[in-house]
């Protein structure tokens, strides 16, 4: 009796730390089976400076997971920094270096689309199958199987 209650437990706590698709938070898994496309997008989280001695308290509203893949069993790690500026710095130099500004704003939204006969298994793309994404950061992600 004791091993089918440990069973059971195991099983509801398992079904608690997954999801299929919807919104994940930071250690939940979402998973998507054989799907078309794979959209992943962070919640609009401005940045937060409430951490210890002013430091940012969420990773400045950046979301970070990890994609597994069963169709070549690698992990593949994906940042959405939708806050982050990665635009040169050029900007500050008052045009001593006569150099254009370049870069934009991080994303926040990106989706993977499935793509078939890859000579090598180790692509992003290679989305056939299972993939199981799991929220390793602070942001929330809403994760939609196509």
């Amino acid at each position: 009796m004791k091993k089918i209650f440990a069973l059971t437990a195991l099983f509801i706590a398992g079904l608690a730390f997954s999801a299929n698709a919807g919104e994940i938070t930071n250690g939940q898994t979402a998973k998507c089976n054989d799907a078309k496309s794979i959209t992943l997008e962070a919640a609009k989280t401005a940045n937060s400076s409430g951490g210890k001695d002013g430091y940012t308290d969420n990773d400045r509203g950046t979301a970070s997971l990890n994609l597994w893949k069963s169709s070549n069993f690698t992990t593949v790690p994906i940042t959405l920094g939708p806050n982050d500026d990665n635009r040169s710095l050029n900007e500050t130099d008052h045009g001593k270096t006569n150099i254009p500004v370049r870069g934009s704003m991080g994303a926040g939204k990106v989706t993977l689309i499935s793509q078939n006969n890859f000579s090598r298994g180790d692509s992003i793309g290679d989305i056939g199958g299972l993939v199981k994404i799991t929220n390793t950061g602070g942001v929330p992600v809403t994760v939609t199987c196509n």
